[in-house]
């Protein structure tokens, strides 16, 4: 196995691991980052989506259609998570399905909508005689 496979993998797990830590854990994980200011971690979401927007900007500018369309699917877990803790943290759920669950549905259905695409059909060469 190549060595840029094998850190590719190490990054896919580092974000899972530290994902599911917070969920799983999150006071411990919270201790382990490094915050002790709760505001900090309004820099950590902010930092995070801009990462996920410059990841979509990428693939959009480098014709990745295809790429880009699973990323957002699977980004789509964003707001629906941000509409659970709305809900389960306090928040109302008249505002939670308004604000995180219509961005849900839209990523959604942008998702749906990049994954539908069909790459268009490439000019045939004209046989010669």
């Amino acid at each position: 196995m190549r060595l840029n496979t094998v850190m590719a993998w190490l990054v896919v797990l580092a974000g899972f691991y530290f994902g599911l830590s917070y969920l799983l854990n999150g006071d411990g994980a919270a201790a382990g980052f490094g915050i002790v200011d709760p505001a900090g971690y309004y820099v950590v979401k902010g930092v995070r989506d801009v990462a996920y927007g410059l990841t979509a900007l990428i693939l959009l500018l480098l014709k990745q259609r295809r790429a880009l369309g699973w990323v957002v699917l699977a980004d789509a877990i964003i707001p629906i998570g941000d509409c659970l803790a709305v809900m389960t943290h306090g928040g109302t759920v008249g505002y939670a399905l308004a604000v995180h669950g219509s961005a849900a549905v839209l990523v959604l259905l942008t998702a749906a909508l990049l994954l539908r695409e069909t790459t268009p059909a490439q000019p045939q060469p004209v046989p010669s005689r």
